[in-house]
């Protein structure tokens, strides 16, 4: 049986699932949490969230993603 989400794509299931990996520390330069990079305003919504703001939780994820220097080139 295949999957029918491609890989590295769990916005698009549903029920959405939470991006936490249980990694829970809050930076304090960038306010996100340094696991999941959502906002603690986002965690804190999440449990009562809809899909359509979690799928738009998600997009911001990846937009910081694209942003946010990791300091691998150390």
């Amino acid at each position: 049986m295949s999957n029918p989400l491609p890989p590295g794509a769990p916005e698009l299931a549903t029920p959405v699932p939470s991006p936490c990996i249980s990694l829970c520390k809050m930076n304090r330069d960038t306010g996100y949490c340094e696991g999941c990079l959502r906002t603690i305003d986002e965690i804190i919504a999440w449990s009562k969230a809809d899909d359509a703001y979690k799928r738009g939780v998600w997009a911001e994820i990846r937009r910081r993603e694209q942003l946010i220097d990791f300091g691998h080139d150390q």
